[in-house]
C-alpha cells in the first residue's frame, strides 16, 4: 500500500494533468471561436463590399437618366421663367397702351374740370362785386 504521502503526489499529479487537459480544450475552443468570429467578420466584409459595388454599379447606371430628368426638368423651369416674364411684359405693355390712350381724354376732362371750376369761381366773385355795390347803391350817404 502506498504512504500518505506517495498519495498526496499521485493525487497532485492527476491535479496537474487534468488542469493541463483543461486548459488544453480551453485553448482549442478559444482557438476554434476566434476562427469563427474572423470567418463571420471576413463574410461580414465580403457581403459589405459586394452591396457597396452593387449599389455604385447601380448608381452608375441610373446617372444618365438623373441627369436627363434634371436637365429636362431645369428647362421646364425656364420656360415657365420666360412665360411668366413674357405674360409680365405683356401685361405692362397693354397697361401702358391703355393709359396713352385714355391720357388725351384724362386730360381733356381735367381741363374742363379746371374751366367749370375757374368759371364757378368767377361767378362767386361777380356775384359778391354785384352784391356789394348793390348794398353800397342802397346805404344813404
Amino acid at each position: 500500500m502506498m504512504t500518505e504521502q506517495q498519495e498526496q503526489a499521485l493525487k497532485e499529479t492527476r491535479r496537474k494533468e487534468k488542469r493541463a487537459t483543461d486548459e488544453a480544450e480551453q485553448l482549442a475552443k478559444d482557438q476554434a471561436r476566434r476562427k469563427t468570429d474572423l470567418a463571420r467578420e471576413q463574410a461580414i466584409e465580403k457581403d459589405l463590399k459586394a452591396r457597396k459595388t452593387k449599389e455604385s454599379e447601380k448608381r452608375a447606371a441610373e446617372e444618365p437618366g438623373r441627369l436627363a430628368k434634371e436637365q429636362a426638368r431645369r428647362k421646364a423651369d425656364l420656360a415657365k421663367e420666360q412665360a411668366i416674364e413674357k405674360g409680365l411684359k405683356a401685361r405692362k405693355t397693354k397697361e401702358s397702351e391703355k393709359r396713352a390712350a385714355e391720357e388725351p381724354g384724362r386730360l381733356a376732362k381735367e381741363q374742363a374740370r379746371r374751366k367749370a371750376d375757374l368759371a364757378r369761381e368767377q361767378a362767386i366773385v361777380e356775384d359778391q362785386d354785384a352784391r356789394k355795390l348793390k348794398s353800397n347803391k342802397q346805404t344813404p350817404d
